[in-house]
């Protein structure tokens, strides 16, 4: 007797790389989102949302029960795998467009592609499946953008004739059923078609290279963002800037970026802005006649008691004792001239 697999919607589960199966598309849609708080939740099925206009921040709890926000703009997408709760946020003001769709696997018949197939031809493509992710964020070159497109008037068009209207030619759709999408549809024929199996067989290639593509320039990447950071540091430390303002002068999530900081500085962002902050204050202290009292305001530390507790956990010194000795070093050695 036969034993049907269990499939999931996971997009690594070990099955998809052992057995000859395909895509299953459970749902999809086209919306504009405006002020908008979604409550956590999760599906049993892989999702793709595709940002065509505006921009929206997706909240995501990771397996070690801390959490993760991925903000993201016009021409990027986020991959969030099977039972992953998360969570969209948009902004009043700031509408949000995306495309979405959500799929599984289910086994193939003989004769058709499998994902198994595709995963030995297409390196890129075994390891997108062997390095599992609760989610990527990938940037699209538009690529992407235009499969899932064909791939969701395929979906709609043949859930139109499936449902009681298989008498009527797919040509003749009325346009206004093909542009305005149902949202959230959910799709019920087991047998989606070969057009269908086609175009996810491309948009899992596009997505795979898109992740090597981003591993590859990913040292590269976190170093970008470092000196980035560094330069806001630079023009804006006489500012009283927060780690939060850093981040978003970069386009990073504080998190993700205090880690990538401090593996490339062996500091923390903040420990960071104070060391040029207080070697800012020994350049004043010792080449200028700012009043000590003004100093902690052209640092951007705005209380002088707090100020004074930095100076001196820095160089040892409080900040009168620094200017004094720097003034009787030039006493002791006097200019030339």
């Amino acid at each position: 007797m036969s034993i049907t697999k269990p499939w999931t919607g996971s997009l690594y589960q070990e099955g998809l790389r052992t057995e000859d199966c395909g895509p299953r598309f459970y749902a999809y849609y086209y919306k504009q989102w405006d002020n908008y708080r979604m409550s956590y939740h999760h599906h049993d099925s892989t999702e793709i949302m595709y940002i065509i206009s505006g921009m929206c921040r997706v909240d995501v709890q990771m397996p070690d029960g801390g959490s993760e926000q991925a903000v993201l703009k016009k021409g990027q997408f986020i991959m969030l795998d099977a039972g992953v709760p998360h969570r969209l946020l948009v902004e009043d003001g700031v509408p949000c467009r995306m495309l979405n769709v959500e799929f599984g696997f289910s086994g193939s018949p003989p004769g058709q592609l499998s994902i198994r197939q595709l995963a030995l031809e297409e390196e890129e493509v075994h390891t997108l499946l062997t390095n599992a992710s609760p989610y990527l964020v990938l940037p699209d070159p538009e690529e992407v953008y235009h499969i899932m497109k064909s791939l969701v008037l395929e979906l709609d068009q043949r859930g139109l004739l499936e449902q009681g209207r298989s008498n009527v030619p797919m040509k003749i759709i009325p346009p206004e059923e093909r542009l305005h999408h149902r949202e959230a549809r959910n799709l019920t024929s087991p047998e989606q078609g070969m057009l269908v199996r086609t175009l996810f067989i491309q948009l899992l290639v596009r997505v795979a290279r898109l992740r090597g593509e981003m591993s590859r320039s990913a040292p590269d990447q976190a170093e970008l963002y470092v000196k980035r950071t560094i330069e806001f540091m630079h023009h804006n430390m006489d500012r009283n800037i927060q780690m939060k303002d850093i981040a978003a002068a970069v386009n990073l999530h504080p998190g993700y970026l205090h880690r990538i900081f401090r593996q490339h500085t062996q500091r923390t962002p903040t420990d960071y802005l104070t060391m040029l902050r207080m070697e800012k204050a020994k350049m004043l202290l010792q080449q200028t006649n700012i009043p000590i009292s003004e100093i902690s305001d052209y640092v951007g530390v705005g209380s002088r008691q707090y100020f004074h507790m930095l100076f001196k956990k820095t160089t040892g010194m409080t900040p009168v004792e620094f200017r004094s000795s720097m003034e009787r070093h030039v006493s002791q050695y006097p200019s030339d001239e």
